[in-house]
């Protein structure tokens, strides 16, 4: 007989670092960091991916464009073909 079993995946809830330790401050003039939350690509990695809170993610958002701004962080590598 063989049956049909879907396999039941897992899915454990990511949990935001910044609400679990409220040690860690979320600046701008931190680039290594704000490297954790950003693509090879220079992209702003997304909430579902990162495990970030909303509240954490809007904040991170601001400090990566600013940390951008005074060249800090790329805003894109350079792909030379």
């Amino acid at each position: 007989m063989a049956f049909n079993r879907r396999k039941t995946t897992y899915h454990r809830r990511k949990v935001c670092r910044f609400c679990a330790d409220s040690s860690i401050v979320i600046d701008y003039k931190d680039p290594r960091m704000l490297r954790y939350y950003t693509t090879e690509r220079g992209k702003i990695t997304p909430r579902r991916i990162s495990g970030t809170c909303a509240k954490h993610q809007r904040v991170l958002t601001v400090a990566i464009k600013r940390a951008r701004n005074i060249a800090l962080l790329p805003f894109t590598t350079s792909i030379l073909k």
